[in-house]
């Protein structure tokens, strides 16, 4: 262990660290910046706190995201199609009546083909709706996560460089998070929820920032696995907790969702403190050089398409995914209630999880032994594919169920092995935050055009299938992306 009175000089590596650890831990030598744990009690303590707050923040996109928001744009575009009379109008009888008259089987009454022209409407208005509320959301975050990281990168507190941006975030984030449930019409809600992702994403990548500040290489893949396991349960968690909660409180459930977000970001930062930042050296700002800053990654090539191949993934990923309340509803034969879609969405997400817990887990850490990456992510991203074209050879609630547990396999292997190739190909030690922030952009910039891709193709052609045709193609090509990658 090197001490003060060693006569042999330290090693230090280029991102300013000691190459010979103090125990368990690796102190910086550069002011400022965060020291990184190596093994035993540390990390895992990193690990445990870094995996709880994931969870919190993936539990409001996948309870909030797949459960909450669409059953309330749901009500609110059945408040405005479906008036006086029409108002108590049985959308599972009306959808079967459809589907009968397009099988032949049935012929419709005049005021019954009102009725569908109504349905035909407000099918196609429900979802541009939640295409839209859920794109804008994502375009918001796509735009200030880049900033976010440069701004981290910058900052000096007794907290360190991340923790700041972490608190201001959640706080502003949960506050207009609990703003969503009074939202009166869906602009009212696009405002509100676009506040409400902006403010927990400028939370969420200070904190995933932390990784590369915290974590050597040789260990980022296991704990990656840790946070990408902590992610897809999160998911789960958080539209069963929804589902659930959507039948018993209906929009209240929102105040959940914030509170937990809240306190699971305030125990990452104090029970696993930084350094301060205080005496961080950085150098003079200037608006050129910041602006021109996001493009030096991506003049690097394997992080250029590393970064192509998670747009077209997550773009993919997002098409399938943005509509799947109402593909039980109107996409699936025999079609859904609201009832049973809302509590049936959750169970499609859990159908995989025991094949996706393990492939995280596996995946991770085979890749840190194997030492390579690209070859998982292939696989994955050809994997993704595949279950696309499940739901278009059977369009039924079983072939739902298939496709989920194919695409959380492939979902599992992907998400720890992609953040840590993306990590190993960062070109500069001295701009992480930055460089991720990009990395983030791609991630954001996919599920942004996911949704409203999905909601285009709905209004287009007046069906879902197309939907599973765009997500088959786009995680296709992502496959191929990761072909010239040199990294392993």
């Amino acid at each position: 262990m090197t001490t003060p009175s060693s006569t042999r000089a330290p090693k230090i590596d280029p991102a300013g660290h000691l190459n010979e650890p103090q125990g368990d831990i690796l102190e910086p030598t550069v002011l400022g910046t965060s020291a990184q744990y190596l093994r035993g009690k540390a990390l895992r303590r990193y690990g445990l706190w870094y995996a709880l707050a994931l969870v919190s923040f993936s539990a409001i996109w996948g309870g909030v995201g797949a459960v909450l928001l669409p059953n309330q744009v749901q009500l609110l575009e059945m408040a405005r199609f479906f008036v006086g009379g029409d108002a108590g109008v049985d959308l599972q009888q009306l959808t079967a009546l459809r589907d009968a008259i397009a099988a032949g089987t049935a012929t419709a009454t005049p005021d019954q083909s009102r009725l569908l022209g109504i349905l035909a409407s407000f099918d196609s208005s429900r979802a541009t709706s939640l295409a839209m509320v859920t794109s804008i959301g994502v375009a918001g975050t796509m735009i200030i996560q880049p900033l976010i990281g440069v701004f981290s990168d910058r900052t000096r507190s007794r907290l360190g460089r991340r923790a700041p941006w972490s608190l201001v975030g959640v706080i502003i984030g949960a506050g207009f998070l609990v703003g969503v449930r009074f939202a009166p019409t869906v602009a009212v809600l696009v405002v509100l929820w676009t506040v409400a992702q902006v403010a927990l994403n400028v939370a969420l990548a200070p904190l995933s920032t932390t990784l590369a500040d915290r974590v050597p290489e040789g260990r980022r893949g296991t704990i990656s696995g840790i946070g990408g396991l902590g992610s897809f349960v999160g998911g789960l968690l958080g539209s069963v907790a929804a589902g659930v909660a959507f039948i018993t409180v209906g929009v209240n459930s929102y105040f959940v969702f914030a509170g937990l977000v809240f306190v699971a970001v305030l125990l990452f930062v104090f029970k696993v403190p930084d350094r301060s930042s205080l005496e961080l050296s950085v150098p003079k700002f200037g608006w050129k050089r910041f602006f021109l800053g996001f493009t030096c990654a991506l003049r690097s090539r394997d992080y250029r398409w590393v970064w192509i191949a998670r747009i077209l993934l997550t773009f993919g990923y997002g098409v399938s995914g943005a509509l799947g309340l109402y593909m039980l509803q109107s996409y699936v034969k025999p079609a859904l209630s609201q009832a049973e879609a809302t509590a049936l969405t959750p169970l499609l997400m859990l159908a995989g999880l025991p094949c996706t817990v393990l492939a995280i887990v596996v995946a991770g850490a085979l890749s840190d032994k194997l030492k390579r990456r690209k070859s998982f992510v292939f696989v994955a991203s050809v994997m993704m594919a595949a279950a696309m074209a499940i739901p278009l050879m059977s369009p039924t609630v079983t072939g739902l169920f298939v496709q989920g547990i194919v695409a959380g396999i492939a979902f599992g292997i992907y998400i720890p092995v992609d953040q840590a190739l993306l990590v190993d190909v960062l070109p500069d030690p001295d701009a992480v935050g930055r460089d991720l922030g990009v990395a983030g952009l791609a991630t954001n910039l996919g599920q942004a055009l996911g949704p409203a891709l999905a909601g285009a193709v709905v209004a287009s052609s007046g069906g879902y299938g197309l939907v599973w045709v765009a997500a088959l193609v786009l995680v296709g090509l992502a496959a191929v992306a990761i072909v010239p990658i040199r990294a392993r």
